[in-house]
């Protein structure tokens, strides 16, 4: 009958949009668990990473972040081998290494690029030697390097939380400093700046965020998050100050793309990252040669 026809007719509208009132807070439940903490731990790293990558390309320095993160798998070994917190272990590694870099660039008669490939591969070959040589260890080699995004931790994300505050503290309060330095140390020396202890800090900053980089991108990946951003934000940019903001709204695009293309595409997050900021440097050039 007729009444029966729209009985049944509601009750199936009903069931569909029940169905489909499920599946969406399913996805967003999704979403919840796999999607935001990595998106915002991801976002975190490009924010600290601008700043600190715009010094990395105005010094010249591209090839010690790939160092620091070499070493860093020396800090993964040891952290295996003693039981320690994998992150801290980490950034104990990097930072390690880099209170050591530094001295040996100004006592080494070798070039900086030369010493800094003999210790970044030296480092790498040490670390994963060591850990094929512990028994019964097992180790991701894998997803450190090349990141393993999605399967971050809240106390990673706090790690970067904290990392990241003060990364962004320490360049706003000592950024003409910085500069000043990175411009001419010899200038920055009469001025009666401390040159030594703004180096060291911008280095220990550096080693910090590569440590806590590697769960991201990975080692192999690393020095391309600190590297691209800048010179993307290179073109776009009329000051310094523009060059380090625009650098960490393009790393924070690139996670944002590079997380959608993995969930996609199904494929790695940390590399769908590098590619997007590829992508990005891409569009850079275009916007650079019409201009």
């Amino acid at each position: 009958t007729a009444p029966s026809l729209i009985t049944r007719t509601t009750m199936t509208t009903s069931t569909a949009a029940l169905i489909t009132l499920t599946e969406i807070i399913s996805m967003t439940e999704l979403f919840a668990v796999w999607w935001l903490m990595p998106l915002f731990a991801g976002m975190l790293l490009a924010i600290s990473a601008g700043p600190l990558g715009s010094f990395v390309v105005w010094r010249k320095m591209a090839f010690f972040g790939d160092t620091l993160a070499h070493g860093a798998l020396l800090g993964i070994t040891f952290g295996v081998l003693a039981d320690l917190n994998p992150t801290f272990a980490i950034i104990l590694g990097s930072v390690s290494l880099a209170l050591v870099l530094l001295p040996l660039q100004y006592a080494s008669r070798l070039s900086a690029d030369t010493l800094l490939g003999i210790v970044s591969h030296g480092t790498l070959a040490i670390g994963l030697v060591a850990l094929s040589l512990a028994d019964g260890v097992r180790v991701d080699l894998m997803g450190y390097l090349f990141g393993d995004l999605l399967a971050i931790n809240e106390e990673h994300v706090l790690w970067l939380l904290a990392s990241t505050t003060l990364t962004l503290l320490l360049i706003s309060v000592f950024w003409n400093a910085l500069l000043a330095v990175t411009v001419s140390p010899e200038l920055a020396k009469i001025e009666g700046r401390r040159v030594a202890m703004l180096d060291l800090m911008l280095i220990i900053l550096l080693a910090f965020t590569v440590a806590l980089a590697m769960k991201v991108v990975g080692i192999l990946l690393i020095s391309a998050l600190l590297i691209i951003p800048p010179a993307a934000a290179h073109s776009l940019s009329r000051s310094p100050q523009q060059m380090a903001i625009v650098a960490s709204l393009i790393g924070v695009i690139s996670v944002a793309l590079g997380m959608w293309a993995s969930f996609y595409w199904d494929t790695p997050a940390g590399p769908s990252i590098v590619v997007a900021a590829m992508g990005l440097f891409g569009l850079s050039l275009l916007v650079q040669r019409k201009n």
